[in-house]
């Protein structure tokens, strides 16, 4: 909260108190003394206040604030200013600040986030009802109503929506779910409120009398996604959103730290000096020349503690323990055999002079003990469980429980006797249960990592249900093919919001792969990928992946980073003579073909969504730009960026 508040007006500026404000407010006297800058807070604007003490401290980072501001400048068509700040729960700045924003401001409507709860220190609606001077209480009984479809704990919140001269004050809650899902339930109607607020008789009017020619219905949504072709009843009531849009949403459902989970070591990597080459153990001091070799020291073996002489040797493996009193090895390449007894080297002759510590690996040179060893990345690779081998500690991972369901009545299994898809009619064999088992296992979700169950459900509702039921709470993901559509046995989405499940988006706007669904409830997070193969594996890829990445990071306290979780991504030239452009985005699969080091992408072949052979050749997903009037077709030589599918992602060298 600023002490004062600076306004200029044509050549002159003033400062006005703080103090002032609230003289303002208990005697009514503030305006009177300064009637000429009375006009200066008539524009129109917006405040949106969070209030919150690890937020103002810097504990803690806001995001209910800043989202409520973009909710009120994309929901609101908003291009008035919006003023935005971070306050503590303590009652009279609360109070002060919504003073200031509404009688120095002159704000149209003040949100404030956080404080409504029942903790000691959520105060926010004390402080509202303290300054306001007619209470909306509808209005918050609206916005409890609606939370109140998403989560029994709405009964909570102790929101208070009230009237401050003419500004609207709305109080919401402090999670910023909570905060879009609560000013989404008012949106509609607040505009007419603040036409009511300002007295603007002819817009008013216009609402009431638009309401009564329409029955009431102020707002009746209509599609826009629909083809226009069909009734009501044959388009989805889901918007179609961006692929960038979805994995953000999917992402963020994901709670991750962001410090690093790291490994340190519990010993000295090597725990002794350890020779570097194959040659000889020796001391520097005694130069080179003739020297005896008194013994031999292989891999393995124990340290040798007793002295011997400068013209004295001792014979050593790559590896192993060097001699207590020996200073350097001289590698085998620079000596000369003088003599030997049944294969037992005796006499040799070191042909150039040692230094100390020459080829001698020193104790923990590697790795010291108690140094960090990796910070995790999850699944945990090759390279850390070698890591991890080589101090002696064991893999600790709690492991991400996934179920794959695959729906559909014509579904068999592939590998069982009884189930000859090809002599019965109607069948088909299920090949996306095993490519999802397959990509897992094959980005490093193995069983340390990963407990995986599978099945095949029937498209009925009941069977559908039981099955997603069982799962809910106890798996972490819940990957289904199928049934994601608009056919009359696509049961997933309605058997979703019956289980309580939050149904977060419907469709993408994505080739292929567009009713992919993603939904939530508690731990489990639900991917509904559509049953046909190719966009299976597409959308498995932009979307599941990422999102099982981050939670078994999540689940082992280690942050997991967007480029980790993510397909790598690299830029490429096209090679295909020309490819047809969609409506809507595409991802092509390709193959990669490397000519004097610079890689091209071969589309391969035909890309209907049920054509698997197109996966089979595929190492990257071209990334295809919608059809638009200016750009219809992709032509040879121009490039693209393309997500790759696997490390050996190059197909051929020409």
């Amino acid at each position: 909260m600023p002490d004062s508040v600076s306004v200029r007006l044509l050549s002159e500026s003033i400062t006005i108190s703080y103090q002032q404000v609230v003289l303002y407010d208990r005697y009514r006297v503030f305006f009177p003394l300064f009637p000429c800058y009375y006009w200066l807070f008539a524009c129109e604007m917006f405040s949106v206040i969070t209030v919150s003490d690890t937020c103002s401290n810097g504990t803690a980072t806001d995001s209910s604030g800043p989202h409520l501001v973009s909710l009120v400048k994309s929901k609101l068509n908003s291009t008035a200013d919006i003023n935005y700040v971070v306050i503590p729960d303590e009652i009279e700045i609360i109070k002060q600040s919504l003073i200031y924003a509404a009688d120095v401001l002159r704000a149209s409507a003040v949100f404030t986030t956080g404080g409504t709860g029942f903790a000691p220190r959520d105060v926010t609606p004390e402080a509202t009802k303290a300054v306001i001077n007619k209470e909306a209480p509808q209005l918050a009984l609206a916005m409890t109503l609606k939370s109140l479809e998403k989560t029994k704990f709405a009964v909570l919140s102790r929101a208070i929506c009230g009237i401050r001269n003419r500004t609207l004050i709305v109080n919401f809650p402090g999670s910023k779910k909570a905060v879009e899902e609560c000013f989404l339930s008012i949106v509609e109607l607040i505009p007419h409120m603040l036409q009511l607020l300002n007295d603007d008789i002819p817009k008013v009017r216009e609402i009431h009398k638009k309401v009564q020619s329409e029955g009431g219905q102020q707002h009746v949504h209509v599609c826009p996604h629909a083809t226009g072709k069909g009734g009501d009843d044959r388009n989805s009531p889901f918007p179609l959103i961006d692929v960038d849009e979805a994995l953000q949403i999917i992402l963020e459902s994901i709670v991750s730290k962001s410090d690093p989970k790291k490994q340190f070591s519990r010993a000295n990597i090597p725990p002794f000096r350890a020779s570097i080459k194959d040659g000889y153990a020796l001391k520097s001091v005694g130069g080179k020349g003739v020297k005896r070799v008194v013994g031999y020291v292989a891999a393995g073996s124990g340290l040798i503690g007793d002295n011997f002489n400068i013209d004295e040797c001792y014979k050593i493996n790559t590896g192993a323990p060097v001699p207590e009193q020996a200073d350097a090895v001289i590698q085998i390449e620079d000596t000369k055999l003088i003599s030997a007894d049944n294969d037992i080297e005796r006499i040799v002759e070191i042909l150039t002079d040692p230094s100390p510590n020459l080829d001698i690996r020193s104790i923990g040179s590697d790795l010291r003990m108690a140094e960090e060893v990796f910070e995790y990345h999850f699944p945990v690779d090759a390279a850390q469980k070698s890591l991890l081998a080589s101090i002696g500690e064991p893999l600790k991972v709690d492991k991400l429980k996934v179920v794959i369901i695959s729906t559909g009545d014509e579904l068999v299994h592939p590998y069982e006797a009884s189930n000859q898809a090809t002599s019965i009619e109607g069948k088909i064999y299920d090949s996306n249960t095993t490519m999802l088992v397959q990509l897992l296992r094959q980005f490093g979700f193995n069983e340390e990592q990963c407990e995986m169950q599978q099945l095949v459900v029937k498209d009925e509702y009941e069977s559908l249900r039981k099955e997603i039921k069982a799962f809910t709470g106890v798996a972490h993901a819940i990957i289904s093919t199928g049934g994601v559509s608009m056919g009359d046995k696509d049961f997933v989405k309605p058997v979703l919001q019956d289980l309580g499940y939050d149904l977060k988006f419907g469709r993408v706007n994505v080739k292929p792969g567009k009713p992919f669904t993603f939904a939530n409830k508690g731990k489990t997070l639900f991917f509904g990928l559509p049953g046909n193969p190719v966009s299976a594996f597409v959308t498995f890829h932009l979307f599941a992946l990422p999102a099982l990445r981050k939670y078994l990071a999540s689940i082992n306290e280690a942050p997991c980073t967007l480029a980790k979780c993510v397909l790598p991504k690299i830029s490429i030239e096209l090679l295909t003579e020309n490819y047809e452009l969609d409506p809507r985005p595409e991802f092509a699969r390709a193959t990669v073909v490397s000519k004097n080091n610079k890689l091209y992408a071969r589309i391969t072949g035909k890309q209907v969504s049920s054509r698997l052979k197109s996966i089979v050749e595929a190492d990257v997903l071209l990334h295809m730009p919608a059809r638009s009037s200016s750009k219809t077709t992709m032509v040879k030589g121009e490039f693209l960026t393309a997500s790759v599918l696997r490390a050996d992602f190059i197909s051929a060298y020409e």
